[in-house]
């Protein structure tokens, strides 16, 4: 089994964290607040894993042939042929700047004009006869809708990082569902207190009182089953059809989702997937330093349903409850009185992801 180099912490800093539920505290605050900390996990664990891109047919729309984005510290290029190592095999130039595109049918690098065919295959350089200095093809999948990409090349398939979600998300087969909202929010926290957050709902009766009016905030179960994620699910009051904020729904249910419960599913290391009745919810995450990250939310829907509105005035609402709580969190983490706290019974999933990390950040790969 591959591993990892461990991450930059002391010998006895993830001792506690590591210890079982019921005994076990939170990951120490330099998890949350150091750059090295955080350059660690752009490399291993969004480089390194399978990073989300976002949906598959947004990566390339309206005839755009190539397009650069960084995938944790790495830098990828995507073309209708697949991912490839963003790197000109002459000096290393990027030949495309992150969130840069193109329509053409050749990818030049700006430095010195080497090409490349869009199947990452060397076209020429300029002046002289040179072979055998092709990209490197990097590992890309679509799972349920959504692309994903492995920028280091070195990673497990997908389907074992994925384990036992695929099947849980199939029933609702977001990949046929249709955008009907997005929303991009700028949080003042660290992207790991975010995801531990959305594990719990030990924080839900004193700062959401829209989503415990028709969910029970101590409701539900969580999973234990094979994959590189945790997650459960939450009950939706007797009167209440779905997460929205008189409990009703104002769109058409899914074919084959779940009636009475809502899943909450987060994908190492940047996805976080809301099933619900009649709508999927989907938080992809972006880390834009220790304390600060970039959240695309986006609602999906049957083709047949109208407006989702219903369901992005509920979830709105709630993200920007839970935004301020986190930003609360991360400035007391910054704090030089904090220590690392217990997890109250209900918070288990927390509990599961933090052990996760732990691991990882002592070189045990989260597939592992």
């Amino acid at each position: 089994m591959r591993s990892w180099p461990p991450a930059p912490f002391g010998d006895e800093d993830l001792e506690d964290a590591l210890r079982p539920f019921g005994e076990a505290t939170m990951l120490p605050g330099r998890a949350y607040t150091a750059p090295e900390v955080l350059a660690w996990e752009r490399r291993h664990l969004f480089a390194g894993t399978w990073s989300c891109l976002g949906r598959a047919e947004e990566l390339l729309p309206d005839g755009v042939t190539q397009r650069g984005v960084v995938v944790g510290d790495v830098p990828v290029l995507l073309t209708p042929e697949g991912a490839f190592a963003n790197t000109c095999r002459h000096r290393g130039h990027e030949l495309l700047p992150d969130g840069g595109s193109g329509t053409r049918d050749l990818v030049v690098c700006p430095y010195h004009a080497w090409a490349y065919r869009l199947d990452g295959s060397l076209r020429g350089a300029p002046g002289f006869t040179v072979t055998g200095y092709d990209l490197p093809r990097l590992p890309l999948t679509v799972w349920h809708g959504w692309a994903f990409v492995n920028a280091t090349g070195d990673a497990p398939p997908f389907a074992e990082h994925a384990g036992a979600l695929t099947a849980l998300v199939e029933p609702y087969a977001p990949e046929r569902l249709r955008l009907a909202a997005r929303h991009e929010y700028d949080v003042r926290a660290n992207w790991k207190v975010i995801v531990e957050n959305y594990h719990e709902c030990y924080h839900c009766p004193l700062i959401h009182p829209e989503l415990c009016a028709v969910s029970p905030p101590a409701s539900g179960d969580n999973y234990d089953l094979p994959g590189a994620w945790v997650g459960g699910s939450m009950d939706l009051r007797d009167h209440a059809e779905t997460m929205s904020l008189d409990g009703r729904s104002g769109g058409a249910f899914i074919p084959g989702a779940e009636r009475r419960r809502v899943h909450y599913f987060g994908l190492v290391p940047d996805l976080l997937i809301s099933l619900h009745p009649d709508y999927v919810m989907a938080h992809r995450l972006r880390p834009r330093a220790p304390d600060r990250t970039t959240i695309e939310c986006s609602w999906y829907v049957p083709e047949e349903a109208g407006d989702a509105g219903y369901a992005v005035e509920f979830w709105d609402r709630t993200n920007r409850q839970d935004w301020a709580a986190c930003e609360s969190v991360q400035r007391g983490l910054a704090s030089p009185h904090f220590r690392p706290g217990p997890f109250a019974p209900s918070e288990d999933a927390v509990h599961a992801w933090v052990e996760m990390l732990a691991r990882a950040y002592q070189g045990v790969p989260v597939w592992a």
